[in-house]
């Protein structure tokens, strides 16, 4: 599945185009697994948002706790808040499996995620709130700079469309 630019990092972005792009066939299979095999720090056939974010530092490259929960939570087929190998893998392979109407709803289940009960758009306070429950502090300000980057009509908030073109980057 295709992440976002800003909240899911670039990063991660040219990881999975390094992998997608230097192998193919058997030969990218088996450095997947192999890659799958590293993040997988305790060995338990799953990698938790945590253990994602920690390879990627070792990696060199930063992945915040939001942008580690949001990868996790996007490809989380089966809800149990992990990417076992078929999920990990998914990442890596661009979600072609997924149908547009299924992208739209793992979309949706993200977005819904950084809303305020009973708003329709991610506002400072909420993402500010979210980012809180990851464990992740931010000034409102902050969050202010973090929603211009991908408000299109300058409103001051995140509509569903921004943010599902925001993930389809």
């Amino acid at each position: 599945m295709k992440t976002t630019q800003r909240q899911l990092s670039s990063s991660f972005m040219k990881l999975c185009k390094r992998l997608s792009s230097e192998s193919n066939g058997e030969d990218k299979n088996k450095d997947l697994a192999a890659v799958f095999t590293y993040m997988d720090a305790n060995r338990d056939g799953r990698i938790s948002a945590e253990e994602l974010k920690k390879s990627f530092k070792t990696l060199g490259e930063q992945l915040s706790d939001e942008e580690a929960e949001a990868a996790v939570k996007l490809s989380d087929i089966d809800g149990d808040g992990m990417l076992d190998y078929e999920e990990f893998a998914q990442l890596f392979n661009g979600g072609d499996e997924f149908t547009e109407e299924e992208k739209k709803s793992k979309i949706m289940e993200a977005f819904r995620m950084y809303i305020a009960e009973g708003e329709d758009c991610i506002t400072p306070r909420s993402l500010k709130m979210m980012l809180m429950n990851l464990g992740e502090t931010r000034t409102t300000d902050d969050c202010v700079v973090m929603i211009k980057a991908f408000d299109l009509n300058a409103d001051g908030v995140l509509s569903f469309d921004e943010f599902a073109l925001m993930m389809m980057s």
